[in-house]
């Protein structure tokens, strides 16, 4: 399918020529204006049958559409792990107004505080939701091995710097990996006082209407715990230890002496 951006060409069979003014490929919805009309329709690419000027029908899916690229990055990392590109990390922490998560990608020692920073090697979510794409030349929608390529072709001497082995990380992100994908992702963030990180690895749904994950709990990424202060680590501790003994399972039959 032809790209589509606002200034696109557009034939609708009720309304004839038009010029998109907006365009939104996360939920399927556009902004038009037809011939000297004032006001622009909303349309949506689902059901409206809109076409390019040529004729081509205008495509959307209408499955729930992915709101953030989180799971597409872990599965692009996990791929790039197995080819031996072993030092490159995915770091993703929520936004301070809580709607959106950043992510950003980096390779090289291991430090999840000290992330060196490439151009086109993180994005928002908030950014994702109108233009679909990572920004390394990929198309919206582009499959795992579509996108390694894009990236391969836009920063090669960065991706370099990813090639060494780091087993215990890759290990990690293999079983998160295997428990999330394809509809969770992970997150994380700054473990403060007054906004503690809970036990286990946070997990978010990266589409709209899917229910909570119900899964066991996730370790944290190796090294994580250098991020936390000691007050959290005695915190983390304390909350392992508590242990209930006034549930019994009605399994359990324990011989009782008087």
């Amino acid at each position: 399918m032809k790209p589509i951006a606002p200034g696109t060409v557009i034939f609708h069979r009720h309304r004839g020529y038009g010029v998109l003014t907006a365009v939104n490929l996360l939920s399927g919805w556009v902004a038009a204006r037809f011939g000297d009309e004032k006001r622009t329709l909303d349309l949506n690419l689902s059901t409206d049958e809109v076409q390019h000027a040529d004729g081509e029908p205008i495509l959307f899916r209408r499955t729930p559409p992915e709101r953030m690229p989180h799971a597409r990055l872990m599965a692009v990392v996990r791929d790039l792990h197995a080819a031996g590109y072993q030092k490159l990390y995915l770091y993703s922490w929520p936004k301070a107004s809580g709607l959106h998560w950043r992510w950003q990608l980096f390779t090289g020692p291991r430090n999840w505080m000290q992330r060196p920073w490439r151009e086109g090697w993180y994005g928002s979510g908030a950014d994702y939701n109108f233009n679909p794409v990572m920004g390394w030349g990929d198309a919206p929608g582009a499959s795992t091995a579509e996108l390694i390529e894009a990236l391969a072709r836009f920063d090669p001497a960065g991706l370099a710097n990813a090639l060494g082995q780091d087993e215990d990380h890759t290990a990690w992100f293999a079983a998160v990996c295997d428990a999330l994908l394809p509809n969770y992702a992970y997150s994380l963030g700054a473990d403060t006082p007054e906004q503690p990180l809970p036990l286990y690895l946070p997990v978010i749904a990266v589409r709209q209407r899917l229910p909570d994950w119900q899964g066991e709990g996730l370790a944290y990424p190796p090294g994580w715990e250098k991020t936390w202060s000691p007050d959290s680590l005695q915190r983390r501790q304390q909350q392992r230890a508590v242990v209930r003994h006034d549930v019994i399972p009605t399994s359990w039959s324990l011989p009782l002496e008087f």
